[in-house]
């Protein structure tokens, strides 16, 4: 049983933590900056640049697709303003069409180029392959202190466990910035902190976080950690520090419970199949967000954004 977890199962959960992870705590300070909608954005955008980004190099490395996701992140910043300005409307119509334009680019893009060979198509995109992420060179629990082994783990597991450690650091060494910039511009910049740079820096940050995730979850399980998590956790508290590990307790509680209905679920209720492990990630979230706006204890305070630290 043991063996069986760790071959089938054990990079999988490992892989869905850390990308729920890396994308949870940036999240929590685009919900505090009511700019909830930009980590929607960025899930769209990566697509059309990182298939780009395919066809000009023939390759899936993370350098190209990480060039190609911040290209297409540009381009949409272009159209936006050149919307905003030429048809006269708000931003969030601007932004509502401009990445909705690009994602179906993206899909028409893949829909029609040859990349299912090295799993880059529409399902893909929206679901990844997480499940496809197994460790079958692993004999049991000794095969973690096997180096052969160890070598033959999906390289998706160290991607995206280099991104969530640097999302870890990050959040920690700008702790104070990205908290005081947060909830007071003005008074940011009256202490000389640059709130321009942190604020493009978070930006990046959630952009580099979506396109590591994006190859082995897909999108929807980036949209749904970028705010779901993030947005429970803020119902269960009122304190910031208490609110990222509220989202990363709710981010690691997804991943795990998701995978694990996504694949036993059904057999408990009598079908025959499994169902995608991102669309049950993504589910779980979401019911985790449900729960926290009926019972949580700061419920009252849905929508108080920069209100409170």
């Amino acid at each position: 049983m043991g063996a069986e977890f760790v071959q089938i199962s054990l990079t999988p959960i490992l892989i869905g933590i850390f990308a729920a992870v890396a994308c949870a705590l940036p999240g929590n300070f685009l919900i505090l900056r009511r700019q909830a909608l930009i980590g929607d954005a960025i899930s769209h955008v990566v697509l059309p640049g990182i298939v780009v980004a395919f066809l000009v190099t023939g390759t899936v490395a993370a350098l190209p697709m990480l060039i190609g996701a911040a290209g297409a992140a540009l381009l949409a910043v272009v159209l936006i303003e050149a919307v905003r300005r030429l048809g006269r409307i708000e931003p969030g119509a601007a932004m509502g069409v401009v990445f909705t334009t690009l994602f179906a680019a993206g899909v028409l893009l893949l829909e029609r180029t040859d990349t299912a060979s090295v799993h880059l198509d529409v399902q893909h995109a929206l679901m990844g392959n997480l499940e496809s992420l197994v460790w079958l060179e692993a004999t049991g629990w000794r095969s973690l202190m096997d180096p052969a082994a160890l070598a033959a783990l999906p390289e998706e597991l160290g991607r995206i466990a280099v991104v969530c450690a640097a999302m870890i650091v990050l959040t920690a060494v700008f702790w104070r910035w990205l908290t005081i910039t947060t909830f007071d511009e003005a008074f940011a910049r009256a202490l000389g902190i640059p709130a321009a740079a942190v604020g493009l820096g978070l930006v990046i940050a959630a952009a580099v976080a979506a396109v590591a995730a994006f190859e082995a979850v897909g999108s929807i399980i980036v949209i749904a950690m970028f705010i779901c998590p993030p947005a429970a956790a803020r119902l269960m508290t009122e304190r910031l520090d208490r609110q990222v590990l509220w989202s990363v307790a709710f981010a690691a509680l997804s991943a795990v419970l998701g995978y694990v209905l996504a694949g036993y679920g059904p057999l408990w209720l009598g079908a025959r199949h499994a169902v995608s492990a991102a669309g049950m990630i993504a589910t779980v979230s979401g019911v985790i967000l449900a729960l926290a706006c009926l019972y949580g204890p700061h419920r009252a305070r849905v929508g108080a954004g920069r209100d409170a630290g």
